[in-house]
């Protein structure tokens, strides 16, 4: 996509369809946010109000199990997931079941920003952390007053995303669309150092958050859905931004770029058989990551091959995409992977990360629940499948595409779990995937004219003239456009209960100590439920689409949940809104920490 059909296309979008539109766009085009605030204000009068309704599986039975040893009340959210291995859990308990109905927002830091706000939030030495794809912002965790923020300027990408940040002694590291990784001061956001990770030439961007660790930065590059675009694993020196390793997440061919020490690999070209004019395309990092600090192993979610829904010019397993590859974080060593989607025809990439957990029953396990609505098990004392349990709607997903028909399949490229991890609540055993359910429809080009497509331009296989439809038609018109929660026994994978809202659900879910599980949905509603049996006890409309971060921490003795509002894309139909952090808390009772 040029970028003149790439402006009209998104700016159009935005003001006839419900898309979004990214600062920098809306000042070329002329189009003021304003715009977009008023459109979002007539599109909420029409706006269903959120519903949910919640089942209980009569089949589940518990097995009897130990309670988790209770846990420090740790005030932070440092990381991404707040812990390295991304459990999502907080052991925080001052709002809990008995008096969340009492919550509300406290106040609200508007970022005067329309973007795909996808950030993961963290709260670290009394901040609040937070990202668009050209700011980073530092705020009051209980005030929401503005402490500094450093606005970047660089060329826009055609999805206007970044996905937070992470923190080191007394630094914090973001990646940008122009492919590099930037560092900053935490207490005043002023610029330390940047590194190159990505081609932009390619469409490779860097919208994961990083995570850290002992002195290392951990990123990885997107732009695996672009012609001769190739994810690869980077760590980075916190103090310097050096590359001390790099790993090609899809095989390296003559010519690709080598930037630092490559970690060891037995990744050639044996799964990859293309076609004259197909290079080797795909396996972006556009996700976070975990590490297990115990086993020093970092678990890196790979995403789809290219061109995304042409398997036929791409025979072979097509390694390591549709993959959780298992690295030495110290080195960049291969240890091993789990391949989830092979030959992958239906976008659906490894999504986000994993969450390393240890269950009630004793196993250290993987949790893993990519785009193709499942969410699976693995028994890492033996990496042996446990379980794969269906937790959106899945159907005719075996039939082959082809250039003389269309072909409809669910979950969609934009269904599943998209970005924002499972979480693992450890006093209930339950693993908890937000689930996007949304189809689409796909007819393909011929190998002809997916061989003829320039470098470093959207590369689907998808035959269609109208740039809204380069990853397939997304129709709400056959009734399909809700998300699920599942709580799945992280033992057995049966699952004990499941919500189904009238929104997707994208941002992230956290459960807690206080017997609660926190999630938003499309819709702008933001809930809060009875992690043991599902049920609502708390439910209100707060804001834009909730597609980012939902987090729950401690300001002197008083529990907190911050919540990332107004997720805004071309990928999405939905109320255009200012892109926004809602902090919520229950003023007035007594309890503390």
């Amino acid at each position: 996509m040029n970028h003149r059909l790439g402006l009209v296309s998104i700016a159009v979008f935005a003001v006839v369809a419900g898309g979004g539109i990214t600062s920098s766009l809306a000042d070329v085009a002329g189009i003021e946010v304003g715009v977009g605030e008023l459109r979002g204000e007539i599109l909420s009068l029409f706006a269903p109000a959120g519903s949910v309704a919640t089942e209980t599986n009569a089949n589940y039975k518990s097995a009897p199990a130990p309670a988790a040893p209770p846990s420090p009340a740790a005030a932070d959210w440092p990381s991404y997931n707040k812990t390295l291995t991304s459990e999502r859990f907080s052991d925080l308990s001052q709002i809990n079941t008995k008096n969340v109905a009492k919550l509300k927002v406290l106040c609200t830091y508007d970022t005067w920003r329309l973007t795909s706000f996808e950030t993961g939030l963290i709260m670290v030495e009394g901040a609040l952390i937070g990202t668009t794809e050209f700011d980073i912002f530092s705020i009051d965790p209980s005030t929401c007053a503005e402490n500094w923020r450093t606005h970047e300027e660089y060329p826009a990408y055609i999805l206007p995303t970044n996905r937070g940040a992470a923190y080191l002694d007394g630094r914090l590291f973001r990646g940008t669309q122009d492919g590099r990784v930037l560092a900053y001061e935490f207490k005043t956001g002023k610029r330390l150092w940047e590194a190159t990770i990505g081609d932009s030439k390619k469409g490779e961007d860097v919208p994961a958050a990083p995570i850290a660790w002992e002195g290392l930065v951990f990123v990885g590059n997107a732009g695996g859905d672009f012609k001769g675009g190739k994810g690869h694993m980077y760590a980075l020196d916190a103090k310097t931004g050096k590359i001390v390793w790099q790993f090609f997440l899809v095989p390296k061919t003559e010519g690709d770029t080598v930037r630092g020490p490559e970690g060891t690999s037995p990744l050639d070209t044996s799964t990859w058989k293309n076609i004259p004019g197909a290079p080797i395309s795909g396996g972006g990092a556009w996700t976070s990551t975990t590490l297990d600090p115990a086993s020093g192993r970092l678990y890196v979610p790979v995403g789809n091959p290219a061109p995304d829904y042409a398997n036929g010019v791409r025979q072979g397993d097509n390694l390591f995409t549709g993959s959780v590859v298992v690295l030495d974080a110290k080195t960049g060593a291969y240890k091993n992977h789990f391949q989830l989607v092979p030959r992958d025809w239906h976008d659906w990439d490894v999504s986000n990360p994993p969450a390393v957990i240890k269950t009630m029953g004793g196993k250290r396990l993987m949790a893993v629940a990519p785009k193709d609505g499942h969410l699976y098990g693995f028994d890492l004392a033996d990496n042996k499948l446990l379980y794969r349990t269906p937790v959106t709607r899945i159907e005719n997903v075996e039939e082959p595409f082809a250039v003389d028909k269309d072909v409809h399949f669910c979950p969609g490229a934009a269904g599943g779990e998209e970005w924002n991890s499972p979480a693992y609540d450890s006093l209930t055993n339950l693993i908890l995937t937000g689930e996007v359910e949304w189809c689409t429809t796909v007819r393909l080009q011929t190998g002809e004219e997916i061989a003829a497509a320039p470098l470093g331009q959207p590369w689907t296989g998808e035959k269609s003239l109208n740039p809204f439809n380069e990853f397939g038609r997304f129709s709400r018109s056959d009734g399909v456009w809700a998300g699920w929660l599942h709580a799945t026994d992280a033992d057995t994978g049966v699952w004990k209960w499941r919500l189904k809202s009238n929104y997707p659900i994208m941002g992230a879910v956290t459960p807690t100590a206080g017997g609660l599980v926190f999630f938003g949905d499309m819709g702008g509603n933001f809930y809060a439920l009875d992690a043991a049996t599902g049920q609502k006890l708390w439910g209100q409309k707060i804001g834009g689409a909730i597609g980012g971060g939902v987090i729950t921490y401690a300001v002197n003795g008083s529990q907190k949940v911050a919540v990332a509002t107004g997720y805004v894309s071309p990928a999405f139909p939905g109320e255009i809104r200012r892109a926004k952090i809602s902090i919520l808390g229950v003023e007035g009772d007594g309890n503390r920490q």
